[in-house]
C-alpha cells in the first residue's frame, strides 16, 4: 500500500497488513486533470494548478489537521501500470476506506453558498459506482465543497444521504451492517449507479459481497456474471435471483439466471431474505445450471398448455421457490 507522507509528500510503501494511520480521499475524477502514479511529485504539489495536485495537497492539510501523518489517494497511489498491483488495490479498496482514521469527500460541483436540502442531491458523487464503498466502509466522513470548503459529516447528513441513496440510516452510521441485508437489497443501493467502464460495475461492488475476483477488461457485462457467481459460491442468500425480469427484458437485455446489470436490482430495496432456520437452501452453479439440493421448502403446480407441434394440450408441471419476501410498513409480501 502507497501513502502520502503529508510533511514531505513523498510516496512511501508499506508492505503487509501493518501500516501508520492515515486520512482517505473520495472523490469523482476530471479528465485530464487528475494526477497518476508515475507523475507524482512533491514539487508540482505545491507550485501545479492542475486540479489533481489541488486535491492532493488539501487532503494532506486536512489530514495533518486531525493529526494524521499519511494520507491515501486513488489517482496517485496505486501504480495502474501494474495490472497485479491494480488488481490488489481494486480488490483490497473497501478495507482501506474501512479502516481510514478520516474519509474526506470532495464535491467539486457543490459551489460555495449552494444548499444541503437543493443542491446535495445534484452532486455527481452521488451517481457514480466507485464511491458507494466510499459512503457506506468509513467509519468517519466529512464532505467538502467546491472550495474546500466544509459541508458535514456523514453522521450529521446521515438522513438526508439516506434519502438521496436510499440506504438505510443504520448502514449509514455504523450501527448495522451490509452483510445484514439481503443481497438484493444490497444491489440496489448501486442500480441507479455508473461507472466509466461497463466492467466497474462489478468491480466496485467487490468489497461491499465481500468477494475477491480477477479483473478483466474488455470482457464487458460479462464481469457482473462473474460477480453473481462468486456470491452464490459463498453465500446461499436466494435474492440475487430476485431481479426484475421485466425491466431488463425492456431495456433490450439478454436474459438469463443472474441479472445482466445492478439496474435490475433497482426495485429491492426492501427486499429480504429468509431466515436460515426457515430456508436453508443448498445450491451451486453447475455446467447445467443452477443446482438445488435438500431444497424442502418450495411447492409445484400443473397446468396444460398447448403443444408447440399441434391443438393437443399438455400437462407442464412447474416448480416455485421462495427467493425471500419484500416489507412494506407492517405489510409482507413473497418475492418470488
Amino acid at each position: 500500500m502507497w501513502l502520502i507522507n503529508a510533511v514531505t509528500l513523498q510516496l512511501e510503501q508499506f508492505l503487509g497488513s501493518e501500516f501508520p494511520k492515515y486520512a482517505i480521499l473520495s472523490h469523482t475524477w476530471e479528465d485530464d486533470q487528475e494526477v497518476t502514479f508515475q507523475e507524482f511529485s512533491p514539487k508540482q504539489i505545491s507550485s501545479s494548478s492542475k486540479k489533481g495536485y489541488v486535491k492532493i495537497k488539501e487532503t494532506c492539510i486536512r489530514a495533518l489537521r486531525h493529526d494524521l501523518k499519511y494520507a491515501w489517494v486513488d489517482t496517485c497511489c496505486i501504480d495502474k501500470a501494474s495490472s497485479a498491483e491494480l488488481t490488489e488495490s481494486i480488490n483490497s479498496m473497501f478495507q482501506w476506506y474501512q479502516k481510514a482514521d478520516q474519509c474526506f469527500v470532495y464535491l467539486s460541483d457543490f459551489c460555495f453558498g449552494a444548499t444541503i436540502e437543493e443542491d446535495f442531491a445534484a452532486c455527481r458523487w452521488f451517481k457514480r459506482g466507485w464511491t458507494l464503498q466510499e459512503l457506506i466502509a468509513p467509519k468517519k466522513i466529512r464532505f467538502y465543497g467546491q472550495k474546500w470548503h466544509y459541508i458535514g459529516s456523514k453522521s450529521g447528513l446521515a438522513e438526508r444521504i439516506s434519502s438521496i441513496t436510499s440506504i438505510e440510516i443504520n448502514v449509514l452510521t455504523g450501527e448495522t451492517q451490509p452483510p445484514n441485508y439481503s443481497v438484493a437489497c444490497r444491489m440496489s443501493w448501486a442500480a441507479r449507479r455508473e461507472t466509466k467502464r461497463i466492467e466497474d460495475l462489478a468491480y466496485c461492488l467487490l468489497g461491499l459481497f465481500d468477494v475477491n475476483m480477477p479483473l478483466i477488461y474488455g470482457e464487458g457485462s460479462k464481469s457482473f456474471r462473474r460477480l453473481q457467481e462468486a456470491i452464490v459460491q459463498q453465500s446461499n442468500d436466494l435474492t440475487i435471483f430476485a431481479w426484475d425480469y421485466e425491466h431488463e427484458q425492456e431495456q433490450g437485455a439478454s436474459i438469463g439466471l443472474f441479472s445482466p446489470s445492478p439496474s435490475g436490482f433497482a426495485r429491492c430495496q426492501r427486499v429480504r431474505n429468509y431466515n436460515r432456520w426457515q430456508v436453508d437452501p443448498v445450491f451451486a452453479i453447475t455446467n447445467k445450471g443452477l443446482r438445488f439440493e435438500h431444497f424442502g421448502f418450495c411447492w409445484k403446480k400443473t397446468t396444460s398448455s398447448k403443444d408447440s407441434q399441434g391443438p393437443e394440450s399438455s400437462e407442464i408441471t412447474r416448480y416455485y421457490i421462495p427467493l425471500g419476501y419484500r416489507k412494506q410498513n407492517r405489510d409482507v409480501h413473497f418475492s418470488l
